[in-house]
């Protein structure tokens, strides 16, 4: 008995603790699975997607659930930077990419990468590779070589897509304003003498090669030492934004009688359009190429918000 008295307490003492083990380890564990399950709920599975990514509108009214975030924004236009900026509040896992390089000095939340590509079949291969399984279409409204391409690698591989197109440019039926197809059929309704302000970038140059009149001042926002293809070509550099008066100003100053611009509908660009019906000049704004029928479209940056909620 004096013997087996302490290995009957040591046997004791070893159940207890093997039972505070497992109790103990049962603890852990919920505590842990507890954890796992709100910190996924707050943030998401880092394995995963993450799911119900509440985004709000202003005044901080909801819009909607984002289901899976990973998303391509293509940028370009103010929208963007509007869409970014929502994404970015919320935390929400997006790619944002350019066409060329930005103008004017209103940065997007994330800085976006410059991405040209000579052909769908690589967009699309690129766009596959990122891993997007949504695109947001925020391109600029001429840059329509990616948007065609961004829609077309939808179509072909199944991911959600949508267009953001804001609204052209309506102007007064009494405006002395022509429509052109494109730069090279504006530059054909200039006439000899005319002293033309263009705002239609420098790509542009090469549609007015005949031009007949006496001088195109181009506007240029970003600083460069290029020198003009043409001798009548005159070069402005100037940082946007542009009030109506400072754009009145300007042409008055320059003797400008013609404004060939793009429509690109919206309020930032509107101020030089503004001017010119103030002042009376002629308008030739060249319209936008089309989109495709059955292209999904929105013409703001909160349609485009509550449509990301609701996939």
């Amino acid at each position: 008995m004096g013997i087996c008295a302490p290995r009957m307490a040591c046997a004791a003492t070893r159940t207890a603790t093997l039972r505070f083990a497992r109790v103990s380890s049962i603890i852990v564990r919920s505590l842990c699975l507890a954890l796992g399950l709100l910190f996924e709920r707050m943030f998401g599975n880092p394995c995963h997607p993450v799911k119900g990514l509440v985004l709000y509108a202003g005044g901080g009214s909801t819009v909607g659930v984002i289901a899976n975030p990973h998303i391509l924004l293509l940028a370009g236009s103010c929208e963007a930077r509007v869409v970014a900026q929502h994404l970015s509040d919320r935390g929400a896992k997006y790619d944002a990419w350019l066409s060329e390089a930005p103008r004017g000095a209103a940065p997007m939340p994330q800085i976006p990468r410059l991405r040209r590509f000579d052909s769908a079949t690589q967009m699309q291969a690129e766009i596959m590779r990122s891993g997007a399984r949504v695109i947001v279409d925020a391109a600029h409204v001429f840059d329509r070589n990616t948007t065609l391409r961004a829609f077309a690698t939808a179509q072909n591989t199944g991911l959600s897509y949508l267009r953001i197109e804001r609204l052209a440019w309506q102007l007064p039926p009494s405006s002395a304003c022509d429509h052109a197809l494109d730069v090279s059929s504006a530059n054909a309704m200039i006439g000899a003498g005319a002293r033309v302000f263009a705002a239609t970038g420098w790509d542009s140059l090469q549609d007015f090669s005949t031009f007949a009149g006496e001088v195109l001042m181009l506007r240029q926002t970003r600083k460069h030492e290029r020198a003009a293809p043409y001798p009548f070509v005159r070069l402005s550099f100037d940082d946007p934004p542009f009030t109506a008066d400072q754009e009145k100003a300007m042409f008055r100053e320059h003797g400008i009688d013609t404004l060939v611009c793009r429509n690109l509908g919206g309020a930032a660009s509107w101020s030089k359009v503004e001017a010119a019906l103030d002042l009376d000049l002629r308008i030739i704004l060249v319209d936008r190429p089309p989109l495709p029928a059955q292209l999904p479209v929105v013409s703001s940056a909160e349609e485009a918000i509550a449509w990301l909620g609701r996939l």
